[in-house]
């Protein structure tokens, strides 16, 4: 069975990726998705976009080459409390809402508080996927993460880029820790390409090895279904 949706992807308005909202839309038409999610980086990101183009979404059409298009963010989770780089009013706007950990933006502290940080943002009902909790360089505690996810209704990213970036510290190892716990807890999970470029959008090279090596099983990953995301997404809105 094939994936339905990816909805980790990024086009040049995040400043350091290389297609056009017209061009994913038609990769992943080509590769036979249902539905495509643009999370473009938010401002904190050196050489994204500004807030004004999130303003400017709805002027975006819902469906392109048939295939049905959710615009949102990538938010930078900044500091030990979990803050996050756009105001809830901006945020409210966002058909999808990805909030990550970057090192470049955050300085991380403690297993705890590291830890922390990331449930403060699985805690806002405005975050529905924390995007590649994965990083080494940043100690979890991925036992709170999985129990917290099934808690606040938060699902966890395994990101297909994360597993073939050097810089990240034992990707592959945090990856199965956090596979095999959510299926202790029988939490379900997203998988996304994080692509930025078109030929990577539902890109699972790295990723679907690795769950395929644990076991994981096909019921708890929510790209197969689109109507399960959006129910998925339609529970969060009402919280």
């Amino acid at each position: 069975m094939n994936f339905e949706l990816d909805v980790h992807t990024h086009t040049v308005a995040s400043g350091h990726a290389y297609g056009t909202i017209t061009e994913m839309a038609q990769a992943a038409s080509h590769k036979g998705l249902r539905l495509l999610g643009i999370t473009e980086h938010t401002h904190n990101m050196p050489g994204t976009c500004d807030d004004m183009y999130f303003m400017n979404l709805g002027v975006l059409p819902g469906e392109m080459y048939g295939v049905k298009m959710l615009f949102g963010a990538e938010l930078n989770i900044m500091d030990k409390e979990g803050t996050l780089d756009l105001p809830d009013w901006l945020i409210d706007q966002l058909d999808l809402r990805i909030a990550s950990i970057h090192m470049n933006l955050y300085e991380p502290g403690s297993r705890e508080e590291n830890t922390q940080a990331v449930l403060n943002a699985m805690k806002n009902p405005r975050v529905d996927i924390i995007g590649h909790p994965d990083d080494g360089s940043c100690p979890l505690d991925y036992e709170r993460l999985v129990r917290a996810s099934k808690e606040y209704h938060t699902l966890l990213e395994i990101n297909n880029n994360a597993l073939r970036t050097p810089a990240r510290i034992n990707a592959k190892e945090n990856i199965t820790t956090i596979l095999k716990l959510c299926m202790k807890y029988d939490v379900p999970v997203i998988m996304n390409s994080d692509a930025h470029y078109m030929a990577d959008i539902a890109n699972t090279d790295h990723s679907m090895p690795v769950v395929k090596e644990t076991g994981f099983p096909d019921e708890l990953i929510l790209n197969y279904s689109v109507s399960r995301f959006e129910d998925y997404l339609a529970f969060n809105r009402k919280k």
